[in-house]
């Protein structure tokens, strides 16, 4: 169990878990997970970590087929700047390694942003903590867990 399923569960919230082989020779984790799953990269998200006017950081979730807008995510928000988080930086807020950063559980909480195509869709698919591991859930599930917003930050 990791601590992006002990949220959803904690929170009663309806999700299913979804586990498939990783293939450490994958060029993107993200499309990786679609393939395997047999969903569409439009709806299986990455979970992003920026730092924001050198003082905050925060997370972008997009499509693993897109890439983040950093003018966009920074205005969302509410900063001037944003450039993506240095691994180390990732690891030790989050909790995760990277290729298994969730938006759930992480040991620090941060201003979360969610590309607003998630709307699309009944569900979307996240990280659920660990390299071949995946949560589905929601949109407005994940948002309120985070405590996020919907914006578009995604190119």
């Amino acid at each position: 169990m990791t601590p992006a399923i002990n949220t959803a569960k904690k929170a009663k919230i309806k999700f299913n878990t979804h586990e498939y082989e990783h293939d450490s020779n994958a060029e993107s984790y993200g499309i990786e997970a679609a393939d395997k799953m047999g969903v569409s990269i439009l709806q299986v998200f990455k979970t992003l970590v920026v730092y924001l006017d050198q003082k905050n950081f925060a997370v972008g979730l997009v499509p693993v087929s897109g890439m983040l807008n950093m003018k966009r995510i920074a205005k969302a928000a509410g900063a001037k700047k944003a450039i993506m988080a240095d691994k180390h930086d990732v690891e030790r807020l989050t909790g995760y390694v990277l290729g298994g950063v969730s938006p759930l559980g992480q040991k620090k909480r941060l201003k979360t942003v969610i590309d607003i195509s998630a709307e699309d869709f009944a569900t979307i698919f996240v990280s659920a903590g660990r390299r071949g591991l995946e949560i589905e859930l929601s949109p407005a599930d994940l948002k309120k867990l985070t405590n996020g917003m919907f914006a578009e930050i995604s190119e």
